[in-house]
């Protein structure tokens, strides 16, 4: 049986510009190939784990526009249970994307009909969150409405994951609900005020989200990897070298591969390993969700669980135990 994810979040029309480099204020340059393709972090996410293995139900809102139905369709082919993707009077979420040669990139978002998902829409969806094994939330969408699904998830006994991007300070009361608490080094540092640069540092941001209730924090390094703590153990999860050709979407990439391994019952070290091989796959191609890694390409970079499981092994640790206990009476519940 297929691990249950429901993710709530957004859903955009990525509008992507190659260019030679990111333009600075009040520059103009000319530019290369001109693409569109499917986005929003949580759409994103929600492909991603699709992808990866997941049985996944998506709550989201798209407008009545051309940019909406193609949206559902794509949903609809990823094999993604559309029930409670609505469709509503405002336009769909749009996002500009400029990508520099060398992977970099600057994106701009127009949210629409993301803005107008809410705390109701979430509440209608109560029965896929009490069948759900993990859900997978992103801050695109409005934070009361965040609110209700880490509430909701959290009474259901779900694995509760939040990507906290983009970058915005949250309350004590929600991350008490976060289960796993996904953010990348400029995240961290918003949230914790903690610059993050070095594993030391690493520890003291994670250290500090921890202490405001989050059960697990997982700092995204890039092709470093993954710093990985909860009050029991920290250890960095190494990452993969890859030719960066978009780094649009691998922290999505990266959230919807984990929680598919961890309902599935992987250890943390291994669904991380997982997790970053997905993401890894995803930054060597262009666009979000065309980016995203099916489950054999992620199994073959991190050729096969035994193999995943020894390299964890073999990275530096600070300390052994894994993961609370508390989240692996989660994780088992698929």
């Amino acid at each position: 049986m297929k691990a249950k994810i429901v993710v709530v979040g957004s859903s955009n029309t990525d509008m992507i510009l190659k260019l030679d480099r990111i333009p600075k204020p009040g520059e103009t340059i000319l530019g290369g190939e001109f693409v569109t393709a499917a986005g929003g972090k949580g759409a994103n996410q929600a492909v991603a784990a699709a992808k990866a293995g997941g049985a996944v139900t998506l709550i989201a809102r798209v407008g009545q526009d051309m940019f909406g139905e193609q949206a559902i369709a794509g949903f609809v082919e990823s094999g993604i249970n559309v029930d409670h993707v609505q469709r509503d009077k405002s336009p769909s979420g749009v996002a500009l994307i400029f990508v520099a040669t060398d992977g970099e990139n600057s994106i701009g978002v127009g949210g629409g009909a993301n803005g107008k998902l809410s705390p109701a829409d979430v509440k209608k969806a109560k029965a896929v969150f009490a069948s759900a094994n993990a859900v997978i939330m992103q801050l695109e969408t409005p934070l009361e409405t965040v609110q209700a699904a880490a509430e909701l998830a959290h009474s259901k006994g779900a694995m509760v994951i939040l990507n906290p991007a983009p970058a915005q300070k949250l309350s004590d009361a929600l991350l008490k609900k976060i289960s796993i608490l996904t953010p990348n080094e400029t995240e961290a540092e918003l949230l914790t005020g903690i610059k993050v640069t070095d594993d030391a540092s690493c520890s003291k941001a994670a250290d500090a989200l921890l202490r405001k209730g989050v059960e697990t924090v997982i700092i995204t390094l890039g092709s470093r990897g993954s710093y990985v703590a909860t009050n029991k153990s920290k250890q960095l999860v190494p990452g993969f070298k890859v030719k960066p050709v978009d780094t649009t979407a691998p922290g999505d990439t990266f959230n919807g591969a984990l929680a598919v391994a961890l309902a599935e019952g992987m250890s943390m070290s291994e669904a991380v390993r997982f997790a970053n091989a997905a993401g890894a796959i995803s930054v060597t191609r262009m666009g979000a969700q065309p980016s995203a890694p099916n489950r054999s390409e992620i199994e073959k970079l991190v050729g096969g669980k035994k193999s995943a499981a020894s390299a964890v092994s073999a990275s530096r640790r600070v300390a052994s135990t894994n993961g609370s206990a508390r989240q692996k009476g989660r994780v088992k519940k698929a």
